[in-house]
């Protein structure tokens, strides 16, 4: 059954739910989805996605996809509109800047059952409501799985110098401990946070090696000698999704941010014209010409990102 096919549920089950929601994605959808944009949804799930709107949701995918990252991303909907492209069908529009890929992936359940206790039926049975592509989700659910999202087990240390920013490492091991939404809420807003997870997802999908030398350095502190770096900026939209990042040595990410080195839609790192010395840059790429992208095709570069960087950034 697709995951986006409805399940008969009374329909005061799901306004008795908050404003906050599950949208179920799956890499493969046959759906129009760009989770960092937009979800698109049949009509009847119209009532439900329009009551997210000025609200968080959190992303899912289902357990019967092969290596499913469960619980994934939050993200906020901007608003509702009829897609103009098919009848029938409509698009949940994500606010700009708003979607947050999790540092660790939550599974749908633990050793004390469902993450979302709301899928539960009235004998704490799992009910077919956990099926439906589009459902409200409680505050309490809501922080249980932005909690868990946001805790990382294995944080990477950043490059900076451990004795310039001791304090500032010492905090980022403390857990992600909050007693209200609104605390849930400034976490995920909060820039702080976002470049600490974006690191995360970005090095962990790159495996912690540059994309464009190959090299996988790591220093004495044992901290990765790589960054994460936006394809298409924050300042410009870029969304913080591992498919809007590159993990990019420091004169890598250097050269990419001014636009003396890019991607085109082969993945072919290219070099600019105006570079003042092309050889040398050349010499530093890595043997394959292309970057070594992500094994997951999810987590490689989105080719609207690509081509953005590319009619933005790069220098031709």
């Amino acid at each position: 059954m697709n995951a986006k096919t409805i399940f008969s549920r009374p329909s005061s089950h799901y306004q008795l739910c908050m404003a906050f929601g599950v949208f179920i994605h799956r890499s493969d959808s046959i759906y129009d989805d760009t989770p960092a944009e937009r979800y698109q949804f049949p009509r009847q799930y119209l009532e439900r996605a329009r009551a997210c709107v000025g609200d968080w949701i959190v992303y899912y995918e289902p357990r019967k996809v092969a290596d499913s990252k469960g619980y994934y991303a939050v993200a906020k909907v901007e608003g509702v509109i009829a897609d103009p492209s098919m009848p029938n069908m409509y698009l949940a529009l994500i606010e700009p800047g708003s979607y947050l890929d999790f540092a660790t992936p939550v599974p749908f359940a633990d050793e004390n059952g469902p993450i979302e206790r709301g899928v539960l039926n009235e004998v704490g049975r799992i009910s077919g409501r956990a099926q439906a592509a589009v459902r409200g989700l409680s505050s309490s659910d809501f922080t249980r799985i932005v909690a868990a999202g946001l805790v990382d087990e294995n944080p990477l240390l950043p490059r900076t110098d451990f004795a310039a920013v001791e304090p500032v490492l010492r905090e980022e091991q403390v857990p992600f401990i909050f007693d209200e939404v609104r605390e849930r809420v400034a976490a995920i807003v909060s820039r702080v946070v976002r470049d600490r997870v974006f690191r995360r997802i970005v090095l962990r999908a790159y495996d912690e090696r540059c994309a464009v030398t190959g090299l996988k350095l790591i220093n004495g502190g044992g901290r990765a000698e790589v960054e994460a770096a936006h394809i298409r900026p924050v300042e410009a939209n870029g969304p913080d999704i591992v498919s809007n990042g590159l993990a990019l040595s420091g004169t890598a990410h250097w050269m990419f941010d001014r636009g003396l080195i890019g991607l085109d839609d082969n993945m072919r790192i290219i070099v600019s014209r105006q570079a003042n010395d092309p050889d040398s840059i050349r010499s530093v790429i890595n043997a394959s010409g292309r970057i070594l992208a992500p094994q997951r095709g999810a987590d490689r570069p989105h080719p609207q990102f690509v081509r953005w960087h590319r009619e933005h950034c790069f220098k031709h």
